[in-house]
């Protein structure tokens, strides 16, 4: 089943040292640079893709949603954030996201929504791999702890076992 990766678009762009230097040179080719990427990225894996950039030097009075490479792209409306714009997309979906941000506050309301959290450099490091090796056309390894063949039935009982929060995230996190 496909993950919905809901990014909080200026945020992974000045977290990432590569996006952040096209960003210096304009917000438009900050935003082209991260969804270029974000297109291929989605061609390797079959997710659902949602950016939210910050409206505010659009002049739109409403929300604006365009498709763009086959990424769903929000931008907030006049007097309105980008974090605000994913609050209510969190409070909606809840446990169907992911959301992509280094924001502390942001991140804190969407896991209380039951969404799971990745900052947006690891997020990066994740989308980087997938690019990598898809281009050399190689199987991610499973980077799971806890229960393998290896092991046997030498872990037992549930204080060995990671929290069911924990396990979730952990799934999803490997989905990417």
């Amino acid at each position: 089943m496909a993950v919905h990766v809901l990014i909080d678009g200026y945020n992974l762009i000045r977290q990432s040292t590569t996006l952040k230097s096209e960003d210096d040179l304009a917000l438009e080719l900050g935003r082209d640079a991260l969804l270029d990427r974000l297109r291929q990225y989605k061609r390797t894996r079959a997710h659902r893709i949602t950016v939210v950039f910050d409206g505010a030097n659009k002049p739109l009075l409403a929300e604006e949603q365009i498709q763009q490479k086959g990424i769903k792209v929000i931008y907030s409306a006049q007097g309105e954030t980008a974090d605000a714009v994913i609050k209510r997309l969190c409070h909606k979906e809840g446990k169907k996201v992911l959301v992509v941000t280094s924001d502390r506050d942001l991140a804190s309301y969407a896991e209380t929504c039951g969404s799971v959290v990745i900052d947006s450099k690891d997020f990066e490091a994740k989308m980087e791999m997938a690019l990598y090796l898809d281009l050399k056309g190689a199987a991610e390894e499973d980077e799971e702890e806890g229960w393998s063949a290896k092991q046997g039935t030498s872990k037992k009982g549930p204080a060995k076992r990671l929290s069911k929060k924990e396990r979730k995230r952990r799934e999803k996190w490997r989905k990417l």
